[in-house]
């Protein structure tokens, strides 16, 4: 009986483990997101975050093109953030 139940706990922790592990992942791709999400996801995990309009376009386009590196952003998210902060001017 014990054996039993210990190997119901098991099969039960393991389940758990896979659940979380699989179902933590996103339904929606980096290439679907909108430019407003990838920054808040991307930008936010280093920097406080500041009002888009805070830097002119050319000061973003330097920033996003710095950053697309250390952050490790595709080209496309990069562009899209780009898009989005440079709306606000």
């Amino acid at each position: 009986m014990k054996n039993k139940v210990l190997k119901v706990l098991f099969l039960g922790l393991i389940f758990l483990f896979v659940s979380v592990l699989f179902g933590c992942s996103s339904d929606v791709s980096n290439s679907e997101k909108p430019g407003a999400q990838l920054w808040g996801e991307n930008c936010g995990r280093c920097h406080n975050i500041r009002p888009p309009s805070n830097l002119t376009d050319a000061q973003w386009d330097v920033a996003i093109m710095h950053m697309r590196t250390r952050a490790n952003l595709t080209e496309t998210e990069a562009e899209k953030i780009a898009t989005f902060l440079k709306a606000a001017n």
